[in-house]
């Protein structure tokens, strides 16, 4: 089982909001490491380092090697919590590894031959990804990084699903077993011409905004209001 991803992690003995803020302040991640048959332990490692990791999309699709106090283990990323506006991560799960239990994964799919696709190149559609990524369920040895769906042969208003995703030997898709087919990507007719309508409808609705009252007719009520509460009352003249 080959990992491709190693990282220095260090056991944590006090949990709590209070000191996870003060790990985030020291440049720290708190972290949880649990499953293989074994309690949950808490850990923390280098922001710095996972973040660096982090601009590889196989880091969160692969085999990591979590080493801790001369051991290490391999794991893979359950859970990412990342702040809702800094460039900052809160909080990570890593799941221990065995080699003869099947785990699940969320792996992303590559869409092959989106520019040579007829109903793009020919007929003028454009291409709609309904579904980016799939859970699978496998061994850790024959975990993929990314799955990959050839869509050059798609036409105008054609859809694929995700039983047309070409997946490895030993490689379970986990939505099929539950016979659930949805559609991953679709090409569907260029929205120009219901933008073209749009703006047509706005340009003749300011049209009608700016064209001056015909004499004799009355004011829309819009315009009334505004002259009434122009014109000084009888009142206060008095």
């Amino acid at each position: 089982m080959s990992t491709g991803f190693e990282l220095d992690v260090e056991a944590r003995d006090k949990l709590g909001k209070g000191e996870n803020r003060r790990l985030r302040r020291r440049g720290k991640i708190p972290a949880i490491l649990y499953g293989g048959g074994q309690e949950p332990q808490a850990i923390m490692l280098e922001h710095v380092r996972v973040q660096h990791h982090m601009e590889h999309e196989a880091f969160y699709t692969s085999i990591l090697t979590l080493k801790l106090g001369g051991k290490s283990q391999a794991v893979v990323i359950k859970d990412v919590q990342h702040h809702p506006y800094k460039h900052q991560v809160l909080h990570l799960d890593f799941q221990r590894i065995l080699e003869d239990e099947k785990i699940t994964l969320n792996v992303p799919i590559h869409f092959i031959g989106e520019d040579l696709a007829v109903g793009v190149r020919d007929q003028g559609g454009e291409i709609t990804h309904l579904v980016t990524d799939i859970e699978v369920s496998c061994l850790p040895k024959n975990l993929p990084k990314f799955l990959e769906l050839d869509v050059s042969a798609m036409e105008l208003n054609q859809l694929l699903h995700l039983s047309d995703v070409v997946v490895p030997e030993g490689v379970e898709l986990t939505a099929l077993s539950h016979d659930q087919d949805p559609a991953v990507i679709s090409i569907n007719p260029p929205r120009r011409e219901e933008e073209d309508e749009v703006v047509e409808a706005e340009e003749g609705l300011e049209l009608l905004e700016g064209e001056e009252p015909v004499e004799g007719e009355e004011p829309v009520e819009g315009e009334a209001a505004t002259e009434k509460s122009a014109a000084p009352s009888e009142e206060s003249s008095d």
